[in-house]
This record gives structure tokens, sequence and C-alpha cells, in this order.
């Protein structure tokens, strides 16, 4: 049933952070990729031919969490300088901020309506905010130590998070209590996320290795042994199928859930990989990495496959025999293509020691031009390109694929309504941050108002 599995292909190739890339997020119509990096900066890369990327300054140090909003109006990013942003994603690259701890804020994560923020930080805390008015809501306080990540639940009831206090909890939101523990006894993990469906949770661990637990009957699912060094990041396939984990190995990991198996090992990153995401859609998935570079890759492996396992069941479980549900896959020392067919691999993402063998596909050839050195990932050689530099936008992103989108006329009026969009978007957050102003300095005269009227009340008793 899976003898017609794609392999994976390299779709885009982009080059613009000045250190390791931290953190990935596609926006909801898939039109653009954030990402963050050490660099302080933000970048948001345009995946349509010959539309320039943007450069967002703003924070003060490494920035280690980006994510788009549902709607994709938004993009929020957490940096080591304890704040939090929220971005316009447009060419003018206006944000506000607001002072979210009093350490690194590690994780950021909006909720599935795109009302609220859930952010997790080396002050062993995490808080919930309103996105609109920026208001801090609550805090839960029993981590021990720096939590790594925090994320809402599909239906918005829960939050899971990840501790260095070798702790991932799960947390009800209304209650704000505690409702489960699960321990991790060899390591602790730096990422977790919920299942699509919400009945799951997975975690990729400094120990190199992914768990799957269920969070109804707290029994671990499956666990993954197939990287050979940390799990830094990993990402569920919207249909729930596929589980994606990037590791400081060098290497992208896939695994089928549903058969509990390895599917593909791909090498393209020079040095740890830091992040990985599919799209809303899962047709995508983009890898960054340490060696400052974001890598696009079309799926291609779920078409048919996801086909067939829908026909078998409306809602994919994990739920398989205990054989297979803690199953193993052996990690693979040589170098290529792992997928659940015995056939020979294609070479395409065989391993070289020169360089990173990675496949784009013919006539999909795309290329990012910066002031840097931009690397051909399908070629030993590697040539230079200069761009202007003016301002903020200073990436131009090109491709030697024919754009088969819409008709000029159509695309421009588009792009116009969507700047119009935008210009409502910062609108609406400045009358906001007005609105809140306005509300602190009426807090304020109260609380001076009564300060006054208890001065005179003394005075009068005196």
């Amino acid at each position: 049933m899976t003898s017609a599995l794609s392999d994976p292909t390299l779709e885009r190739h982009f080059k613009g952070h000045r250190d390791t890339v931290t953190s990935v997020d596609f926006s909801c119509n898939m039109k653009q990729i954030a990402t963050g990096s050490m660099d302080s900066c933000v970048m948001i890369w345009n995946m349509k031919p010959q539309m320039r990327a943007y450069r967002f300054d703003g924070h003060k140090d490494a920035v280690i969490s980006v994510q788009f909003s549902p709607s994709g109006h938004l993009l929020a990013s957490s940096s080591r300088d304890k704040t939090v942003r929220l971005w316009v994603p447009s060419m003018k690259a206006e944000s506000t901020v607001f002072r979210a701890h009093t350490a690194t804020v590690r994780s950021v994560n909006f909720s599935g309506d795109g009302q609220t923020l859930v952010t997790a930080s080396d002050d062993k805390t995490i808080k919930v905010w309103t996105v609109h008015r920026q208001k801090f809501l609550f805090s839960l306080n029993q981590h021990i130590n720096w939590v790594r990540c925090a994320k809402f639940s599909p239906d918005d009831r829960l939050i899971v998070s990840s501790s260095d206090d070798k702790t991932i909890k799960l947390w009800d939101k209304n209650s704000r209590e505690c409702i489960h523990s699960f321990y991790e006894h060899a390591g602790y993990a730096n990422h977790v996320d919920f299942h699509p469906s919400g009945t799951c949770i997975a975690a990729a661990s400094n120990d190199n290795s992914v768990k799957v637990w269920d969070i109804r009957s707290h029994k671990m699912l499956q666990h993954y042994q197939v990287h050979s060094g940390v799990v830094n990041d990993l990402s569920f396939h919207p249909a729930g199928n596929f589980l994606i984990t990037a590791s400081s190995d060098s290497t992208v990991k896939i695994l089928d859930l549903v058969e509990g198996k390895l599917l593909y090992t791909l090498h393209g990153h020079q040095g740890p990989v830091t992040c990985v995401a599919f799209s809303r859609t899962g047709e995508y998935f983009a890898s960054g990495g340490s060696d400052e570079q974001v890598m696009v890759w079309k799926s291609n492996f779920d078409e048919c496959v996801d086909t067939v396992r829908v026909q078998r069941s409306t809602a994919p479980s994990l739920q398989v025999p205990p054989a297979s549900s803690t199953t193993h896959p052996p990690f693979n020392s040589h170098p290529s293509v792992i997928h659940s067919q015995a056939s020979e691999p294609s070479g395409l993402f065989n391993r070289q020691d020169s360089q990173p063998a990675v496949h784009t596909r013919s006539g999909s050839h795309s290329r990012a031009t910066h002031p840097h050195t931009y690397r051909n990932p399908s070629s030993s050689l590697s040539s230079t390109h200069q761009t202007q530099t003016q301002g903020s936008p200073q990436v131009q992103a090109q491709s030697h694929a024919s754009d088969g989108g819409a008709p000029a006329g159509l695309a421009s009026t588009l792009e116009h309504i969507i700047g119009q969009l935008d210009i409502l978007t910062q609108t609406v957050s400045i009358l906001e941050q007005r609105l809140t102003l306005t509300e602190d300095k009426l807090k304020e005269c109260l609380e001076n108002q009564m300060e006054i009227g208890v001065l005179l009340q003394r005075k009068e008793e005196a």
C-alpha cells in the first residue's frame, strides 16, 4: 500500500540570518515563512518568486521562538531579552512589545482562536496573555527549573509544558491546575506538542529520543530512538499520521506514527538542525539549523499514504499493538533515505563527506540572494550573489520556476487588499495600545486619589 511513496524534495533554500536559526513557522496561506535567530532578528521569507524577504530588528538579544497567529495577521516572537513582541508581518515591521518574564522567554504559542498567548520562560513560569490588549491573565508556577516549551491543545482547554526539571506537565487552562506530570528520567524535553487529535503529546528529548504519550491513560504509546544526537524540535503533520524531528546529529527524520517506524532520514544541514515545522496543510515542511540556513521541503510522501489511511479510519490512531507501539527503529548508520520499503533508496539524500546532498526537483531550482554567500544545495560548487541592501527589506528571493499563479492584474489587486488589511490591523493595534495606556493612566489617577483621600483622613484624625 505504501509502495507509491515519493521522496521529499527541496523546494526553496534561504540564507540571510547571521547566526543559528532557532525557530521556523509557516503562515496559514503558505505565502510567508517566519524565522527567529540567535542574531536577534526575526525574518519573513516570501514563498512567491521575486518577492523580497524582510528583516525585523527590535529584540536586543537572541530570538528563541516565533509563531504566526492562526489568521496570519500577526507574528509573535520571544527572546532572551525577556520580552515578547507582536509584529505585523509586512514591510513596515511595526511591533508592540511587552515585558513578559524576568528571564529568557523560550517559547510563544497562540491559542487556536488567536485570542490568547502562552509563554514559557527560564524564570520557571508559564504565563497566559490576551493578544489584543497584551494583558497578563495568569501564571502557572509548579516547575522548579527552566521551562523550555508550552503549547495549547487543539481545543484550547489544556496546556502542555516541558522543563529542565525533567517533567512534562499537563495543565487545565480553566482551573489553572496541573492535572498530570510525565517524568523524563534520562533527560529533559526540549520541545513538546499536542497531536492534532488532542489525545496525545510528543516530546523531543535531550537523551536523543522521541516519546509519545496518551494524555488520557497517561501511558507511553511510542518511544523512538532513531537519532544519534539531542532532539531539538518536532512537528506533527496536520493529518496526524507523521511526525518530523530535528536533531543535533544534523538530520531531519520523518516518523510514520501509524506504523510506528522511521520513514526518512534527510541530510542537508551542515551541523545541528535546531527547528522544524510542517505547513498548515502538511504539503510542505521547513527546517533551520546552526548553519544559518532555512530549507523548505515538499512533503510528497503523504499524498498517497494519507488517502489509503483515511479510507481505513477517519481519525488516525496511535494505539497500535504493544509489539509495534513501542517499536525502537534501529538507528541506521548508513547515510541514506530511510523508508518503509526494502527497495534501494534513490540516493538523493545520501550524505557525502564533503557537502550536503539534498535534492532540488528539476525545474523548481531556487536561489536566495543576499550579501552573504549563497550555497547551491544540490551542487558541490558555491556561487556568490550580491544584492542591494536598503533598510529592513534586504533579501531578494528569486526562482527559475515559472509562476503559474493568478494574472498580474488580479495579483496586484489582491496585494493592494492585503496591504489595506495590514494598515487596518496596524490601526487597531495602535488604538488598543492607546486604550491600554488610557486604562493605566486612569488606574494611576484613581490610586493617587485614594492616597490623597487617606492622607486627608489622617490629617483630620490628627
